[in-house]
């Protein structure tokens, strides 16, 4: 077993939010605060430890399915968290971006997310990947649109593997070393299924609002561990 660096971007399914608050007799909207909460720490640890992107799962394109009072108070916690947080971003050298369909939200939250990334745009302690309304399905066919947008004339079968990944949501970010889920569940549920497809999996059963940034560096021990061969044969 060789020892790895340290991931250069790392994905996390930040599940468990409304377990936490049905545990301590609460409604979904303060267990998804308190997940909110948590990501700053985990944001502060990241760049701390050198790793410069960091990608979070805050809504997917099958969250619209759940209560409308719980979408409402997660679309306005979105636009509370990017009111309060973004000088703090912005002092602390983090660039914002925003991934996923954002044509479903409200003008004022469009805004916003544009406003945040631009004011962070130059920073370069870590890119924080907020993917909002997002699905892996989703960007891999919105990744081949635009290709073939921006090559008129030309059949699919012209483009190459290179070609797409630039085209993802995250075209300007390095393939998924580490995705992270809480929560107990051992699944992907759709998350960046093209940008992950050699990524180290780690399934931790802390939810969201209790994964410190303790169990997030034990998280990143356990990679630096693990003997990565990318499809090679292990050495006998």
């Amino acid at each position: 077993m060789t020892d790895n660096a340290l991931p250069q971007h790392i994905a996390i399914i930040m599940d468990g939010n409304r377990r936490w608050a049905k545990n301590r007799f609460m409604p979904a909207a303060l267990g998804h605060a308190a997940g909110a909460k948590r990501v700053r720490d985990i944001v502060k640890t990241c760049a701390e430890m050198g790793i410069p992107y960091l990608s979070l799962f805050a809504f997917s394109t099958e969250n619209w399915k759940r209560p409308q009072e719980e979408v409402s108070s997660l679309m306005s916690l979105f636009m509370t968290y990017l009111q309060k947080e973004v000088d703090s971003m912005n002092d602390n050298g983090v660039r914002l971006r925003v991934a996923g369909d954002r044509s479903r939200f409200a003008p004022a939250l469009q805004e916003l997310i544009a406003q945040a990334e631009a004011k962070t745009a130059n920073n370069t302690a870590i890119t924080l990947i907020v993917c909002a309304n997002y699905g892996g399905r989703w960007d891999m066919l919105q990744a081949a649109s635009a290709w073939q947008q921006a090559h008129p004339g030309q059949d699919l079968s012209a483009m190459t593997e290179g070609d797409l990944s630039s085209y993802l949501s995250t075209g300007d970010a390095p393939e998924v070393d580490l995705l992270i889920r809480t929560g107990g569940e051992s699944r992907v549920s759709n998350f960046m299924l093209w940008q992950a497809a050699y990524a180290e999996l780690y399934f931790a059963n802390d939810l969201w609002p209790d994964f410190t940034a303790d169990r997030f560096k034990d998280a990143v021990d356990w990679f630096v561990h693990r003997d990565r061969r990318f499809g090679s044969s292990a050495p006998l």
